[in-house]
């Protein structure tokens, strides 16, 4: 396809609504995924010492 415009190519041949609704919300759920894995992966990582520090008490207490 081809546009002799931006415009032309912002319309997308009468499909803009679709097209450009339809990449915002992939592009919406792709940021708010990152986002999320990036909040989990702290809460996990600090969580680690705890989990060894338990764990170090555990060993400790069985010897």
């Amino acid at each position: 396809m081809k546009w002799n415009s931006a415009a032309e190519f912002f319309a997308m041949g009468g499909y803009a609504p679709y097209v450009w609704g339809s990449l915002s919300v992939t592009l919406i759920a792709l940021v708010v995924e990152v986002a999320l894995l990036s909040r989990r992966r702290k809460r996990s990582i600090s969580k680690l010492p705890e989990k060894s520090d338990f764990e170090r008490k555990n060993n400790e207490s069985s010897t």
